[in-house]
């Protein structure tokens, strides 16, 4: 089952914003994000190096190069957005808005990809919507 691995990222992900967030405020956004990127370079060369994968590249094509470098793009927008709102917002409220992203991925996924999910998938789409929704509301007193 394929369910570790989102986990595993879910939790990841909200280690990088938790180490993120504090001292966030006196630097710049861009630069955080850019040195972030380095460090997360050097750790998956270090990764790809342990596991042995280098032999494998030249298994790369064009496509799949193009959609690499496509994906790269679109996450380090993503970054930039995201680290800049955290910067300027609540995480409280920045994250659930965040995790938008799934809904988003699910419609290209039925649009491009062809993807076919239920009835309960769907429900579950749309109670992720109304989460994010309701989480990202400023709390009140």
């Amino acid at each position: 089952m394929r369910l570790p691995y989102p986990a595993r990222k879910a939790r990841h992900n909200a280690k990088s914003v938790a180490n993120q967030s504090p001292g966030a405020a006196e630097i710049d956004s861009n630069l955080a994000t850019a040195v972030r990127s380095v460090v997360m370079t050097v750790f998956l060369v270090a990764v790809c190096s342990l596991l042995g994968v280098w032999s494998k590249i030249g298994t790369l094509h064009g496509k799949a190069i193009l959609m690499i470098v496509l994906s790269g793009m679109a996450g380090a927008i993503s970054w930039l957005f995201y680290f800049r709102a955290i910067q300027i917002g609540k995480v409280s409220q920045v994250a659930p808005i965040d995790k938008l992203s799934m809904p988003f991925a699910v419609v290209l996924a039925v649009l491009i990809l062809r993807d076919r999910p239920s009835t309960l998938n769907w429900l579950g789409v749309l109670l992720i919507v109304a989460g994010g929704y309701l989480a990202s509301l400023p709390a009140t007193k």
